[in-house]
């Protein structure tokens, strides 16, 4: 659906140039969710205003599906954004106007419908996003998740392919913000829109996310599939990031207590709700200490990791608990 082709963007200021990205190569696959991460500072936000040309890039290409958007202006222009929405993290609505007339106001724009079937439109997105019975109401007398409801009905009123999402729940509370994110996946997966997101949170991306490209300096420096880069992070500031959201990612052995062999396992799906390494110890009369461990979910996918350590007295056995471990599928790290 989208390809970003060895895109720069570099910005002119007083005190001279700044390049906010590099060399950026990106694909985001039809009807997925792809999430973008990355510290203030990242360039996140310049990425992603790339997708619809609220920005233009210095040097590179971007497609949608395969038409070549980079050079476009005025009414090609003007299309391109109908097939791409937008939401904000300041919601940016109009306060003047109800929030029904604010959904309008694309389709007055675009005008491609008439009246009374911009209403319909209209209607059918307040409901979708379960706002209805606010329509007559001014954003100002609406809470912060209400009024990002009303931004993503306007981002779809023109049924775009697209929906971009510009850190569209940090001005948000937890339990907020999990609301939108449950009707992002809803919206996802019963129009199978394509949504790009951007967030600098971790818990938001291993929430919806397919895939993940992590942003530093304005650079990817590391993207795959979500489970891979949670559970296999190889970037220093991936680490990072996911160690303030709780998932370890150090792969030092510091917690070990003794000289023994101390191995980090990596697990998902059914896996996770298997008594496999009670299994394993029973079967290989083996004792070891679990060091660490936690347990989650990333999207719809259970996922565990537990840090062990054995003793020295479990050396003979040990590369048949490593060939046990691969036999069910479990990755594993020799720490120690």
């Amino acid at each position: 659906m989208i390809r970003i082709q060895q895109v720069d963007k570099t910005y002119r200021t007083r005190t001279g140039e700044f390049q906010a990205l590099h060399g950026i190569d990106l694909d985001v696959s039809k009807g997925e969710v792809f999430g973008i991460i990355g510290r203030s500072g990242a360039g996140k936000s310049s990425l992603l205003r790339l997708i619809n040309l609220l920005e233009r890039p210095t040097a590179g290409r971007i497609f949608i599906e395969d038409d070549d958007v980079t050079h476009l202006d005025g009414e090609p222009l003007r299309r391109l954004r109908q097939r791409v929405g937008i939401i904000f993290q300041h919601f940016n609505l109009l306060h003047s106007r109800t929030v029904e007339e604010n959904v309008r106001f694309p389709l007055r724009v675009a005008r491609n419908l008439s009246k009374t079937d911009q209403a319909r439109r209209v209607a059918e997105v307040l409901e979708l996003v379960n706002i209805s019975d606010q329509a007559k109401k001014y954003p100002g007398s609406l809470s912060g998740g209400q009024r990002q409801r009303v931004g993503i009905a306007r981002a779809l009123a023109n049924r775009p392919q697209v929906l971009l999402c510009d850190e569209a729940t940090s001005a948000l509370d937890p339990e907020t913000t999990q609301s939108i994110l449950r009707l992002l996946l809803e919206i996802n997966a019963r129009l199978g829109l394509t949504i790009v997101l951007i967030t600098h949170t971790m818990d938001v991306i291993r929430t919806v996310a397919d895939r993940v490209a992590v942003l530093d300096h304005g650079r990817i420096v590391e993207s795959g599939k979500l489970i891979d880069v949670f559970l296999n992070a190889r970037h220093e500031v991936t680490r990072a990031l996911l160690s303030e959201s709780g998932i370890a990612a150090d792969r030092s052995a510091s917690a070990a207590r003794g000289a023994g062999h101390v191995l980090r396992l990596t697990y998902q799906g059914e896996t996770v709700q298997s008594p496999l390494l009670t299994r394993i110890s029973r079967e290989l009369g083996m004792d070891f200490s679990i060091v660490e461990a936690s347990v989650g979910k990333l999207k719809d996918t259970p996922y565990g990791q537990l840090t062990l350590e054995l003793s020295r007295q479990e050396e003979p056995r040990f590369r048949q608990l490593l060939a046990a471990l691969e036999s069910n599928a479990v990755r594993y790290e020799v720490l120690q």
